[in-house]
């Protein structure tokens, strides 16, 4: 499975959200697999391009979908469901 470029200027919207469906689908094309740390949110967002509180907010969504686990002082783990991801 392909995941298609990061382009948030193609469409209307908030970056954090299309950040964060990126990121969905490179979990959903097991680019960033299961039980493997996510880049830090400061990579994520020289990455992407974005600031550190676009990136933040975008990891703030995937957590909420169920798609990370976030441990403290340890960091954010990609969740083991892929049969949950949307």
């Amino acid at each position: 499975m392909s995941v298609p470029e990061f382009n948030p200027g193609d469409t209307p919207g908030y970056v954090y959200e299309m950040m964060a469906d990126h990121l969905a689908a490179r979990i959903r094309a097991g680019e960033l697999a299961p039980n493997t740390p996510l880049p830090s949110e400061r990579r994520l967002a020289d990455e992407y391009g974005v600031s550190l509180g676009t990136a933040r907010h975008a990891t703030r969504l995937l957590r909420r979908l169920g798609l990370v686990v976030t441990i403290k002082s340890k960091g954010t783990y990609i969740a083991d469901n892929r049969d949950k991801v949307p």
